[in-house]
Formats: structure tokens, C-alpha cells, sequence
């Protein structure tokens, strides 16, 4: 019989305030995450990755960037036009046909 652990998932706001005890309002390194009930090590990177991507740390579900999401979007976009594209090409295609 297995038992599978479901990985705790944090808000960006939890993180940033968690952060912020250390930087902010003088909590030790060690005192903060005692005190949040986390790890200390996943305080540690929440404060690596504020301090290289501040206003980008923290993206949500996926760890992708603002710039990947917009890419992500682009794509699917760009893919829905050219389907669209096609689909008004074998339209016209249709009713030259039919017409001439």
C-alpha cells in the first residue's frame, strides 16, 4: 500500500510576505520559517528567486515567466489563425466552384 503526499502549493503573496519577515521586519533566516511552519531551504530559494526576478518571482502554476505565457498565447493564437486561414481558403475555393 503506497501513500502519496500531495506537495503543499503556496500562493505568490505567501511567499513574498515570507520574504519579506527576513528583509523586511527583522525576522532571523532561521526564525521566519519556524515560524511559517516551512522549510528552511524553501525559504532560502523563495528569497534567490525575489532577489533575481522581484517583480517576475513567483508566477503561478507551471513556473513560467510573463514572457513564456505571452508566447504560449501567441502560439495558440497564431495556430487558431491559420486554421481559420485555411478554412476561408477552401471556402472560397468552394464557391468559385460553384459559381463559375
Amino acid at each position: 500500500m503506497t501513500t502519496e503526499r500531495k506537495r503543499k502549493q503556496y500562493t505568490a503573496e505567501f511567499k513574498k510576505e515570507a520574504v519579506g519577515l527576513v528583509s523586511n521586519q527583522g525576522y532571523t533566516v532561521a526564525e521566519a520559517p519556524r515560524n511559517l511552519g516551512i522549510a528552511r531551504s524553501m525559504l532560502d530559494r523563495w528569497q534567490r528567486e525575489f532577489k533575481t526576478q522581484e517583480h517576475d518571482a513567483f508566477p503561478g502554476s507551471g513556473h513560467q515567466s510573463p514572457e513564456l505565457e505571452e508566447l504560449k498565447r501567441l502560439r495558440a493564437e497564431n495556430q487558431r489563425l491559420k486554421m481559420e486561414r485555411e478554412i476561408l481558403k477552401k471556402a472560397a475555393a468552394f464557391f468559385a466552384k460553384e459559381s463559375g
